[in-house]
């Protein structure tokens, strides 16, 4: 019917059967046929021949091109509606701690992307403090924190634990530390508390590079034991066992974000906790 009413649209602005069918790229006697069925269809005549090439709008006409310039508008904008959204992609920001953002994220992302094709996701690596305030900003949905920090109105979920060693060459003195705001660090300075380090330090706000200078055989440091692949290491006792947590509004923005945390919650249980 849309057809129908285009073809008829566009004779009407021509009145030119021919010239219409050059406008819709289709033969005259096609643009022909489809005016006759249309007025089959509403039992009426459209037009009124005057001559070969004279055509005149019949009363009926007028009216139905006053209402198909509406219907077939309405058309369009139906099909714009369906066409978005189908292809609509909705965007999650992820705000990650660098320890579970390089060890344990691209492998969720691998499943997240399998399981939410329509989603478009945006992830950000920063310390478990940046993490909660990207949070509280609004600048991430979802967060991972391996600090237990205060959170406030935001949701905070115990994913899995996480263990702390000494890595790296113990004859080294020097100390290679993350920045106070990182998850670790107040771990680290427990340990240096309670053994009496007073240094030098080496603050490096990347855990990357880190395992690096510690593979050249460069300093100490606490960190994951999640990153000591070929490292020396010495375990430490219980109090330096920590969690990774999930950070989340009570009320998510959308249920695709709910759908997400979700997903997220029951992976890693399956994956680390069972």
């Amino acid at each position: 019917m849309f057809k129908l009413l285009e073809t008829f649209k566009t004779v009407y602005e021509t009145l030119n059967f021919s010239e219409a069918a050059e406008i819709l790229f289709v033969s005259q006697p096609t643009v022909s046929a489809q005016i006759k069925q249309l007025e089959n269809e509403l039992e009426t005549s459209l037009f009124s021949r005057n001559g070969k090439k004279k055509i005149i709008p019949t009363p009926q006409a007028e009216l139905l091109y006053k209402q198909s310039l509406n219907i077939l508008e309405e058309w369009e904008t139906t099909k714009q509606l369906v066409v978005n959204q189908a292809t609509f992609k909705e965007t999650v920001k992820i705000a990650a701690s660098l320890t579970f953002g390089m060890k344990i994220l691209p492998e969720l992302l691998k499943e997240l992307l399998a399981i939410f094709p329509m989603i478009d996701f945006k992830v950000t690596l920063c310390n478990s403090l940046d993490v909660l305030n990207a949070m509280n900003k609004h600048e991430a949905d979802l967060g991972f924190i391996e600090m237990p920090l205060q959170t406030g109105t935001l949701k905070r979920t115990t994913l899995m634990s996480d263990v702390l060693v000494a890595a790296g060459d113990p004859n080294e003195e020097l100390w290679l530390i993350r920045e106070s705001t990182s998850g670790v660090y107040h771990y680290t300075k427990r340990y240096f508390e309670e053994n009496n380090i007073t240094g030098p330090f080496l603050e490096i706000n990347s855990n990357e590079l880190i395992s690096k200078l510690l593979r050249m055989g460069i300093g100490r440091s606490i960190i994951s034991a999640l990153e000591t692949d070929g490292l020396h290491t010495e375990p430490l006792t219980e109090n330096y066992e920590r969690n990774f947590y999930l950070l989340e509004r009570d009320a998510h923005e959308s249920e695709t974000i709910a759908q997400c945390a979700r997903f997220i919650t029951r992976w890693v249980n399956q994956k680390y906790n069972d």
